[in-house]
């Protein structure tokens, strides 16, 4: 089937999701254009993660439609979205501590090994993922940190190190969740620069309560208030709607 390049690359179509009765999310309509950093948000508890957690199928939606690329992964399974190119971060760093970062990133590009996983075999073996593991190491800013433990490398360089190994899935869509969450000023600026630099040849759907982040790095974004849209635009549009004032930035979003 061929792909319309000017659609979405993600569409949720009045999409809901309840937990024992509770409308966590409400008849969701979602574009993300494809080339643009989107992001999503909205005061604690309006669904954001929610949001994410239905589009690459770690929930499956009560009622709606969600597409990929044009295909309908509506009922598709975690692991098939992941493998069409839709990959996220989570909110809490998951890397291996006790491995360096190298070998981090070479556990993720093993995916695309036709003999499977190889943990049982020796390094040796592995050593052929080392040049795209260093690529990928460098283009987080990490290559001269590649030979340190990851549980010895500071938070900020530890998310850095996780968006690597989520970059070695080749992603065509990064769904990033809170990715400067608990992070420094210097951190900030840091990450920000590296996502705007890795979403040159992709697309990026963060969740985000760091409203100067989102002003100075979204392309479009959409507001959330108790599972619903509430407004979408760029960041002068939505910041100057009254119900965004209201419901948003007059909160404690932090």
């Amino acid at each position: 089937m061929s792909v319309d390049p000017a659609a979405p690359i993600l569409q949720m179509r009045a999409v809901r999701k309840t937990f024992a009765g509770f409308v966590a999310v409400r008849d969701l309509n979602l574009d993300v254009r494809r080339g643009t950093i989107h992001a999503l948000i909205g005061p604690n508890g309006a669904g954001k993660t929610t949001v994410f957690n239905l589009a690459t199928k770690f929930h499956q939606p009560t009622s709606g439609k969600i597409t990929f690329k044009g295909l309908d992964i509506t009922s598709t399974a975690p692991s098939q979205v992941a493998r069409l190119g839709m990959v996220r971060s989570f909110q809490i760093s998951a890397v291996f501590a006790s491995m360096t970062a190298l070998e981090n990133v070479r556990v993720a590009l093993q995916r695309f090994r036709k003999d499977d996983f190889a943990f049982w075999k020796s390094e040796r073996v592995l050593h052929v993922l080392d040049d795209r593991a260093r690529e990928l190491l460098n283009e987080v800013g990490l290559d001269e940190l590649r030979d340190r433990k990851a549980g010895e490398l500071p938070y900020g360089r530890r998310r850095a190190l996780e968006l690597a190994t989520t970059l070695a899935l080749d992603p065509e869509l990064l769904l990033l969740d809170e990715p400067m969450a608990g992070m420094g000023h210097e951190d900030v600026e840091r990450t920000a620069a590296l996502i705007r630099r890795v979403a040159d040849h992709r697309t990026v759907l963060m969740v985000e309560h760091n409203l100067s982040v989102v002003a100075h790095l979204s392309d479009y974004i959409t507001v959330l208030a108790r599972g619903e849209v509430l407004a979408e635009g760029t960041y002068e549009q939505v910041s100057r709607d009254p119900a965004v004032i209201e419901a948003y930035v007059g909160t404690d979003h932090d």
